[in-house]
């Protein structure tokens, strides 16, 4: 698939086939998630593979817009470290950088996902800690449940000029 076609048909999927996801293609999406740029190459991302059914149905009753995660075989929890990072208030830029490049590797591999913010909702990242016995240090930052969708890719328009502005707004 090329870059592009990848681009205009990503979607957000919340409804998935009843079909494990090869732990190869988890490992693809995580590798191209940490190609992501950051600043001065920190790097500060963690990544939690949640698969146990019994964490993933407990996601929703701390996160109210993460009950796609239900039906999803599995789902990545990105996380931010600042420890010892030379620029640590550029976490989320760079979190949100392989974020994306997770999503996008995931529409190339034919692979559904939906970005369930967390960070900065102080609940939703408690409650992940509490769940996934994460350090108080690291940030939960996205909740990306990952699976086989059950609907189709269809290319969208949202290019609105009137957003682009040249040398002044």
């Amino acid at each position: 698939m090329e870059l592009l076609e990848a681009i205009k048909t990503r979607r957000s999927i919340r409804q998935f086939q009843n079909r494990p996801v090869p732990e190869e293609l988890i490992t693809t999406v995580i590798e191209a998630a940490m190609m992501a740029p950051s600043a001065g190459n920190q790097q500060p991302w963690h990544f939690i593979i949640i698969t146990d059914p019994a964490k993933l149905q407990a996601i929703p009753s701390f996160h109210p817009h993460s009950k796609m995660v239900l039906q999803a075989p599995v789902a990545i929890l990105v996380c931010g470290d600042t420890t010892g990072k030379p620029w640590p208030a550029f976490w989320v830029q760079d979190c949100s950088a392989a974020t994306q490049n997770l999503l996008l590797a995931a529409r190339d591999l034919g692979l559904g996902t939906v970005w369930a913010g967390v960070y900065p909702a102080e609940d939703r990242m408690a409650g992940f800690r509490r769940l996934l016995a994460i350090p108080e240090h690291i940030y939960p930052f996205a909740l990306i449940p990952v699976g086989w969708p059950t609907g189709d890719f269809p290319a969208a328009e949202r290019f609105k000029p009137e957003l682009v502005h040249r040398e002044v707004w």
